[in-house]
């Protein structure tokens, strides 16, 4: 038998899967008919393929322009600032006091960085402001103000002048930050690399210094100064300054020009360097480059910024991005800038960028805390029977024990009330009950840890009136999963026999009280179906299983085995069960639909010779049923009941197997698997297609518990009420009422059903099918309503806008298909198509305002679009950070970044879900865990709880309307769990951990009971 649980292998090849599907998807598209629709929009989706192959190989030689273009700007920069700082000093002297300003340490000129509180009469606050005149057309005044905050980082002065300094060059060095040009220039005139720098002497003559001059001046900055203009500057001593603002001194006016004040004490202890007449007091740094060889770089770099002038030009958001690169190449502030806007995080080292929103100043000081609500489990969908056996049993506290996942379910029947023991790891695949009825073990397969590495089966023996474990046995000794169990009766249960999944079907014995291991022996390479101790003698032990049935005999500590001889019987492909009559026979049922009665026969000693002992051989033949007899039941009074499997069928016969009464289950629950007493009367069934009935056979039988058959993916909670709903591989499409936790109503669709959303009104249901269909069903009447294609691929996601005129519809065709919705969700017509993602939609979120949708994708992939625009994707992400989210259900964004763990591969998280107080996020994992956290959750490594339950991937999870309850889903395990949401110090939860996102399993994970 296949091993279920925890898969991790699988789902991770079955994710590959889903990827290469996503890469060939315009190679089916092209083969396959099945929609016209598709059909014509392969070329379009070829084209948009061309053409962002294309912008990105323009992006990249744009880039690499660039970067080479950026040197020769930082030098013409550098080259500018000199002249411009002495055009400041002839604009403003009280300018030469800052620039010139330096310092003497032990000797040694020492430059140092100067606050803005240091620029005494140029900044008066921190938010520095300056104002000057400038001539305007009707000679009136013109005032520039420009506000700028003062850098943190910058020291102050505090070393005193040496007093036989006299001059000091207008030369800084490199450790110097510089005053900024843009603390004097208007931003209304940008600054270009074409515009000319003029000197005015104070003659009035202007005179032009051009770009590509030999003459590279020294640049006094640390980091290289954005680019701005010198227009204004060009005039400002052709008008005084009367009219600026604060304690500025006056400049010299054009009409009356005067010479520069002798130098003089600055407040800091420094001269002023002189600025005389017609002279330009300038230090060149050390060249020795020819002009000529000048004037050959400056006509290689007229050719690539010309290159890179016609690309700009053919791209212009290539241009935008280009001059940002350029911008922030310059300024380690503007870097730090942008770091501060936006953090990375890589997912299987691709980096995914998230913007920080403008309500949130510090990220670095944001607290993670843990959410201020916990779960409980509240109730358990669904009942495993599609292939597990003798795992459906009565206590007499009227409860009904059986299992699911890794959850093993007491439902009393009369007050539909459930308990759960929950202290199993993986899937729970056997029960047996102790002679006493109070006492239960319980066996669960391996399963796999977060590396794909086997975990050690066990049993646990636990009270099923405290749910306390009294004991674990078998740890580290069985292997791949415990598959049938066993206590001994005959002498009140001292005895545990237990056959595991080996290649050998390992059968032991155990004394559990003690803890103690009594015999161990290899069974049979083949299948082992059944084991149980004789009721009157616990030396005595039958086995069976595929083509065998096996009598074992214990005795001073070994086991000895002796095979059953069918004899002139057709030996049956299977023996599925058997039972102990009250005249010590034992009777088996078969995949031939035969029920057989096993006798002890005395020694063939013709045959066998003198040493031959007794044998067991058939004594008789009964037909029971059609198709295979999968269990058998004694009554109290020595009748039997046997189930069928092909005909469906529970018949009663008498203690010598004379048929007595039948009945027949309804066809849509399946097969018969186990049977259970309640009274002699009426009794409890266990079916294929994971339901338990419950009935008589004048009554017939009605089902009290159902499920899913096989794996799930869709989970819809309904916008008003408390009923959610449910669909998967089996094609079934199921409503359950979360309050009475019962199935409303269940359809059955032609294809699987993968995904699912109401509308806000809550009157109509849509469901997302595996071959592109979808159709949507009215919850009143259950009938289908629409029924349309979008492509030929699985779609993966439904969702309705918050206002229900839209629906979004997500393919695995790279496409989110946008329709109009009227007439309250029941007319559909097409609207528009949004293309732009790479890989298959995962998860798609609306907007507050029903304008703009977020979406996932495969290949992690977070795009933005604007639907009432006609679907336009949003190309500058950054101006999405502040949108407010109907739904978060995207498991890639800044709001639930830290719900990732390290080192995750993109596929370790398949849901998540925001409450809608917007205060925790349920997020369901590919290792069978819920965790939740608080909302939002931006920060790596953030604390959450951890909740066990589950045996496969957890593939959704939603909150209800009200959020009391939260949903959450297996995959393979076909369970479904509905976890009471409580405030925290209340509750017990015994499978509750306190869970780090650094790691899947926490070092230490101590429970967390609350009181």
């Amino acid at each position: 038998m296949k091993m279920q649980g925890r898969t991790v292998a699988y789902r991770k090849s079955r994710r590959s899967h889903e990827r290469c599907d996503a890469t060939l998807t315009g190679k089916r598209a092209a083969r396959d008919d099945v929609s016209a629709e598709s059909s014509t929009e392969f070329p379009d989706r070829l084209s948009v393929m061309e053409v962002r192959l294309q912008a990105q190989d323009d992006e990249i030689t744009l880039l690499k322009s660039s970067l080479a273009d950026a040197p020769r700007k930082l030098r013409l920069h550098d080259q500018q600032i000199p002249l411009l700082k002495q055009q400041l000093i002839a604009v403003n002297p009280a300018a030469a006091r800052v620039l010139n300003q330096s310092g003497y340490v032990d000797g040694f000129t020492k430059p140092c960085r100067l606050s803005t509180s240091s620029l005494d009469g140029f900044h008066h606050t921190s938010n520095s402001h300056i104002s000057n005149t400038a001539e305007n057309g009707e000679g009136g005044a013109k005032t520039i103000s420009s506000h700028k905050p003062s850098t943190s980082d910058r020291c102050t002065q505090t070393e005193p002048w040496i007093p036989d300094h006299e001059t000091v060059p207008l030369a800084l060095t490199q450790a110097v930050q510089s005053l900024s040009l843009e603390d004097a220039l208007p931003e209304s005139a940008p600054f270009t690399d074409e515009t000319p720098i003029e000197l005015r002497r104070e003659d009035g003559t202007p005179e032009e210094v051009e770009r590509g001059k030999d003459q590279t001046w020294s640049s006094m900055v640390e980091d290289a100064i954005q680019p701005t203009t010198i227009r204004t500057l060009q005039q400002q001593h052709s008008k005084g300054s009367e009219d600026s603002q604060g304690s500025c001194p006056q400049t010299p006016t054009s009409s009356s020009p005067a010479p520069p004040k002798e130098p003089t004490s600055s407040p800091h202890g420094g001269p002023l360097s002189p600025i005389r007449e017609g002279e330009k007091m300038l230090v060149r740094r050390n060249s020795e480059k020819s002009r000529d060889s000048q004037e050959k770089t400056k006509q290689r770099l007229s050719k690539k910024a010309a290159s890179s002038t016609n690309l700009l030009t053919r791209s212009p958001s290539l241009e935008s991005r280009a001059k940002d690169l350029i911008s922030t190449t310059g300024s380690q502030g503007s870097r730090r800038g942008t770091q501060s806007q936006s953090i990375k995080m890589f997912i299987r080292g691709r980096p995914i960028t998230m913007y920080i929103p403008s309500n949130i100043l510090n990220y670095e000081e944001l607290r993670m805390d843990l959410p201020s609500q916990k779960l409980d489990l509240d109730w358990v969908y669904g009942y495993r029977g599609r292939d597990c056996r003798a795992n459906l049993y009565l206590l007499p506290s009227g409860e009904a024990v059986y299992f699911i996942a890794c959850v093993v379910v007491l439902y009393h029947i009369s007050n539909q009330t459930q308990r759960h023991y929950r202290k199993h790891t993986d899937c729970v695949r056997c029960l047996a009950i102790h002679p006493d009825k109070v006492r239960v073990a319980s066996g669960q397969t391996a399963g796999v840890d977060k590396d794909g590495k086997p975990l050690q089966p066990f049993v646990h023996i636990w009270d099923s009136k405290t749910l306390v474990t009294l004991q674990q046995i078998g740890l580290g000794t069985f292997e791949r999963g415990v598959g049938a169990l066993a206590f001994s009766s005959s002498d009140a249960g001292t005895f545990l026999c237990v056959i595991d999944d080996s290649n050998e079907h390992m059968l032991s014995v155990w004394d559990w009280n003690k803890h103690m291991k009594h015999v161990e022996v290899k069974s049979t390479n083949e299948a082992v179906l059944a084991v149980d101790f004789s009721p009157t003698d616990t030396n005595n032990i039958i086995s069976c299983g595929k083509s065998h049935v096996y009598f074992w005999t214990m005795s001073a500590g070994t086991l000895t085995k002796k095979q059953g001889i069918f004899g002139k019987y057709k030996k049956p492909k299977f023996v599925l069960c058997f039972v102990f009559s009250l005249t010590g026979d034992v009777l088996t049922g078969d995949s031939e639909g035969n029920i057989l009665t096993w006798g002890k026969s005395a020694a063939d000693t013709k045959t066998l010779g003198k040493g031959a002992k007794e044998t067991f051989q058939i004594m008789k033949q009964t037909r029971a049923h059609e198709g295979s007899v999968f269990t058998m039941c004694i009554l109290q009074g020595g009748a039997i009941l046997s189930g069928g499997g092909k005909d469906r069928k529970i018949i009663r016969w008498s203690a010598d197997l004379a048929p007595e009464r039948e009945c027949e289950i309804p066809e849509k629950f399946g097969a018969v698997r186990t049977i259970a007493d309640v009274d002699g009367e009426e009794l409890l069934v266990g079916t294929t297609r994971n339901a338990i009935l419950r009935g008589t056979f004048s009554d017939g039988f009605v089902a009290i518990v159902q499920g899913h058959v096989d794996e799930m993916w869709g989970l819809a909670a309904h916008p008003t009420q408390n009923i959610f709903l449910t669909c998967g591989n089996d094609r079934q499409v199921c409503v359950w009422n979360a309050e009475d936790h019962k199935l409303d109503w269940c359809t059955t669709l032609e294809e699987s059903g993968l995904c699912a959303d109401f509308s806000p009104n809550g009157a109509v249901v849509s469901v997302g099918l595996s071959t592109g269909r979808w159709v949507v069903l009215d919850l009143q009447t259950k009938e289908v309503m629409s029924d349309l294609i979008d492509g030929n691929e699985q779609l993966s996601v439904m969702r309705y806008s918050p206002d229900g005129s839209f629906l979004a519809v997500g393919s695995h065709d790279n496409f989110i298909y946008i329709y109009n919705v009227t007439e309250g969700g029941r007319r559909y017509t097409r609207f528009g198509k949004c293309t732009g993602h790479s890989s298959f939609i995962t998860h798609l979120d609306w907007s507050k305002d029903g304008k703009y949708i977020m979406s996932n994708s495969g290949d992690y992939e977070i795009l933005y679009w604007d639907v009432t625009s006609g679907c336009k994707l949003l190309r500058n992400r950054f101006e999405s950070k502040d949108r407010e989210w109907a739904s978060y259900t995207c498991v890639l964004g800044f709001h639930v970044m830290g719900v990732w763990l390290e080192g995750s591969d993109g596929t370790d998280i398949n849901a998540l879900c925001r409450s809608h107080s917007e205060s925790m996020v349920a997020v369901a994992d590919d290792f069978c865990k819920v965790h939740l956290f608080q909302y939002p959750c931006p920060k790596p490594k953030a604390p959450s709880y951890k909740y066990e339950g589950h045996g496969s991937h957890v593939t959704n999870v939603r909150f209800t309307h009200n959020d009391s309850h939260l949903l959450s889903m297996g995959g393979k395990d076909t369970c479904i769990l509905q976890w009471r949401v409580k405030g925290t110090g209340t509750g017990d939860h015994s499978k509750e951990h306190l869970a780090s996102s650094s790691s899947v399993f926490s070092s230490s994970c101590s429970p967390v009971n609350g009181t």
